[in-house]
């Protein structure tokens, strides 16, 4: 993932910003254990290097077996017929679940404009995923703005309720604009959508810190550096603080500018969260 890289990690601030004022209101107040996801980007042995054990013939079988969830960044790529979605359901475990991202058609080549027929079709293939669809996410392109802002209300408005959807807007004036973020936190709310944080080294104007249900979806890219330990501990911090205001879902992927690591992270964050507020989430075997 290069989005956000940079050349010297160690020049950044990686303190987390406080709460936007209003994530306090999204949180149902009581203190219980929430739904806990949490996976890498991709599964291919290519990314996922020295992960898979030798003689590993099928890379998502296995990856299932260590995970509970992928963040399927697959389906930005390509439009993906019903029957893989299918495929991809049965080579998984029961409570395994997927995260796709919704196609570049939709969100970068049409920009949201007249997708419906697109949608319809992709909400149909995506649904084949049954009981392990986790919650679609739509990813806007960083020169996509808020004068466009009229084809996301479209958008959420025609999008289906009962299929879980979160969004991530990179241009900055999404968020440095107080009024602007008002209005799409406004939006996001009214359709329960959920407000995307994506914690990257190059973009920390995108650390928003607004929660707009009391799900916390978290795309955290590491930067191949120490820090990236330390970052997830803050996140574990953050969690357990939102989790004894009532944060009733987290979702966590971990996401590298070069994907090596990214298993041992997520192990590393999974055993931090389990200690801290008593989950039971498996810990991935790393080699």
């Amino acid at each position: 993932m290069k989005f956000g890289k940079v050349d010297n990690p160690e020049m950044i601030d990686f303190l987390l910003p406080e709460d936007h004022p209003r994530t306090a209101n999204v949180f149902s107040k009581e203190n219980m254990i929430p739904d806990i996801y949490v996976g890498c980007a991709k599964w291919g042995k290519k990314d996922l290097k020295n992960f898979y054990p030798r003689g590993t013939k099928d890379e998502l079988a296995y990856y299932a077996t260590q995970f509970n969830s992928i963040e399927l960044n697959a389906t930005f790529y390509r439009m993906f017929p019903p029957e893989q979605f299918a495929k991809w359901k049965d080579k998984t475990p029961e409570g395994f679940k997927f995260f796709p991202k919704i196609t570049q058609d939709i969100s970068h080549m049409k920009r949201l404009s007249n997708v419906q027929q697109l949608t319809n079709e992709y909400i149909h293939a995506v649904t084949h995923l049954e009981n392990k669809l986790g919650m679609v996410f739509l990813q806007m392109h960083q020169n996509f703005t808020p004068k466009d802002f009229d084809k996301v209300v479209k958008f959420v408005e025609t999008w289906p309720k009962e299929i879980p959807l979160a969004t991530e807007f990179r241009h900055t004036d999404w968020y440095n604009n107080k009024n602007i973020s008002n209005d799409l936190y406004d939006l996001l709310e009214q359709h329960q959508i959920t407000n995307i944080i994506v914690d990257s080294a190059g973009r920390r104007d995108l650390m928003h810190m607004c929660l707009t249900n009391a799900t916390a979806f978290i795309r955290y890219v590491g930067a191949n550096h120490t820090s990236d330990y330390t970052r997830l501990d803050d996140w574990v911090n953050k969690l357990d603080l939102w989790v004894k205001n009532g944060l009733k879902n987290i979702y966590f992927f971990v996401h590298q500018n070069e994907e090596v690591e990214s298993p041992a992270l997520s192990a590393y964050f999974i055993n931090k969260l389990n200690d801290r507020i008593g989950a039971n989430i498996k810990i991935p075997t790393i080699p």
